[in-house]
This record gives C-alpha cells, sequence and structure tokens, in this order.
C-alpha cells in the first residue's frame, strides 16, 4: 500500500489508516484476523480510542502476543478535564502495552466550546502537554468531524502546533461553500505547517435516519464497490496524507482495495458522486 508522510511526526503511514472501532465490536480471535488482513494489505498505523467499545482491550491483547514496532498508533481523549485525561491516558497505555505512545490527542473537538473547553485552565490539554514533555507520547494532534471541524482545528493549530489533525470532509460536505472553504484553508495551512492529516468520513453516505442499521456505523456508508472507489479517489487526491477506514469489519475490504486503484478516477467521477442517490448530510441527526 502507498505511503505518504505523516507530517513532522516523519512517520510513513499507509495511505488507509484501521479505524480500531471495526474491532472494538469484535471478539479477539475475530479481532486478530482483522488486524492481521490489515497488516498483510500494509496498512501501518492504527487508530484507536477509549470509546471504541474494546477496541483497546482487543489491540493490546494482539500488540502483547504480537509486537509490531513499526506500526504507528495514535490514541486520543475525549475527556475535557485534565485529571480524567490523565487517568484515561495512563489506563490506555497499561491497555495497549506500551510506554509511549506515537501519536495522542485530543478528541471529538468539533466546535469552538470543545476547543475552548480543552484549552481553558485544568483543561485537557495541559495533560496532554505535560504527557508530552513527560516522554509519555511522541506526538500531539486534535481530532473531531461536523459540519464546523475544519474551522475548528485551523483555529486550534492558532493555540498550539499540534503534529496532526483528523478532521471530516467528504464530496458532498466541500460542496458547501462555506465548508468548502474552511477545508482548503485547513489544508493550505497543513501543508504550510507540516501538519499530518488525517480524513474522516470519506465514504460515509448518508444518516441512517429511521432506517435499520445494516453495519456497526452511525452514518450509513457507502457499500457498491463502484462508489466507494469514487469516494476514496476524491479523498486520497486531496493533499491528505491517510484516511481512516469505518467502523466495521465488512467494510475495511472495499476501501483498501479503493486505495489500490484511486488514481483511476478523476474530478468527472468525484462530481458524479453528488448525484448519486441517497448522498447527503450524515450530520443531519448528530
Amino acid at each position: 500500500m502507498e505511503k505518504r508522510r505523516l507530517g513532522r511526526t516523519g512517520h510513513m503511514s499507509s495511505i488507509v489508516t484501521l479505524g480500531t472501532f471495526a474491532i472494538g465490536v469484535l471478539d479477539q480471535a475475530a479481532a486478530d484476523r482483522l488486524i492481521e488482513a490489515a497488516l498483510e494489505r500494509g496498512v501501518n498505523h492504527f487508530d484507536v480510542a477509549p470509546t471504541y467499545a474494546d477496541a483497546e482491550v482487543r489491540l493490546g491483547d494482539y500488540l502483547r502476543r504480537h509486537p509490531l514496532p513499526d506500526v504507528f498508533i495514535g490514541c486520543k481523549t475525549e475527556e475535557r478535564d485534565a485529571s480524567a485525561a490523565r487517568e484515561k491516558l495512563m489506563r490506555t497505555m497499561e491497555r495497549l502495552g506500551r510506554d509511549k505512545l506515537d501519536l495522542y490527542q485530543l478528541h471529538a473537538v468539533c466546535n469552538a466550546g470543545d476547543l475552548d473547553a480543552c484549552f481553558r485552565s485544568g483543561g485537557s490539554m495541559e495533560t496532554l502537554t505535560s504527557a508530552y514533555d513527560d516522554g509519555l507520547v511522541a506526538n500531539l494532534g486534535i481530532t473531531g468531524h461536523g459540519w464546523d471541524a475544519p474551522a475548528t482545528h485551523l483555529a486550534a493549530l492558532d493555540l498550539y502546533p499540534f503534529a496532526t489533525v483528523m478532521t471530516s470532509a467528504n464530496r458532498f460536505m466541500v460542496d458547501n461553500t462555506e465548508f468548502g472553504r474552511a477545508w482548503t484553508d485547513l489544508l493550505e495551512r497543513a501543508a504550510r505547517d507540516d501538519v499530518g492529516v488525517h480524513l474522516l468520513k470519506a465514504t460515509a453516505r448518508l444518516a441512517w435516519g429511521d432506517r435499520p442499521h445494516r453495519f456497526a456505523t452511525w452514518y450509513e456508508p457507502f457499500t457498491e464497490q463502484a462508489d466507494v472507489d469514487r469516494a476514496v479517489s476524491w479523498a486520497l487526491q486531496q493533499p491528505i496524507t491517510t484516511i481512516c477506514s469505518a467502523g466495521d469489519e465488512a467494510l475495511f475490504g472495499p476501501i483498501a482495495d479503493s486505495a489500490s486503484r484511486y488514481r483511476d478516477y478523476g474530478p468527472a467521477d468525484h462530481d458524479a458522486l453528488l448525484t448519486t442517490a441517497g448522498y447527503g448530510d450524515i450530520f443531519v441527526a448528530a
């Protein structure tokens, strides 16, 4: 699998990151199989969080049996209080069996209020900076999704020189003038400051609404391979480092397959997504 430099972390990350919510909802044997399938395809970057069901436990169990020194592991915290964030950080490190994390991120910072909560006196950002200073984490980042995320993350880079941002965008979202402008501004800033960019929700299709949830994702994903191909192609032709795979094991293979042929599609194919039935706002019910 193609690899790209994750900003000033210096890590050459696979262009697909394993989103480990997909293993968090599996038993250990099934989680092992998905981890190994990702490794066989060349994935060398895992994204994990305490809120991803049992993902930390599943990944930690695997890592104790199969040390993977070359795999980059990013984790994160939704806690906004410094002491609570510190407690979660130490629990994460214990679960993963690591004495240092490659990347630790403020998680689900989706708007200005979230950002303010992290950066207030006694907020979780204090835990991240102290962990970095103490050598517990090698790099710091910020994550979030939603219509305000790119603008929020751009503002965050004014407050702290994060090494990475993980933000949501897809072809539908960037067609919105305001969002598209913020997305472009964030990417330009990231390039200028050598910030690695993880992309979320590249293959998201629509909010579930009242329809039955057929996958372990809170949004309805694209499932037709042609649609997945176009969505992944659009994403990987943006100036980003990596896309995060969706949180269901059934969706990993199609996304990884699409990443192997993303150069086969162009702007007309990407624009065709906008006329695909059922492509819309995944955050409408969020």
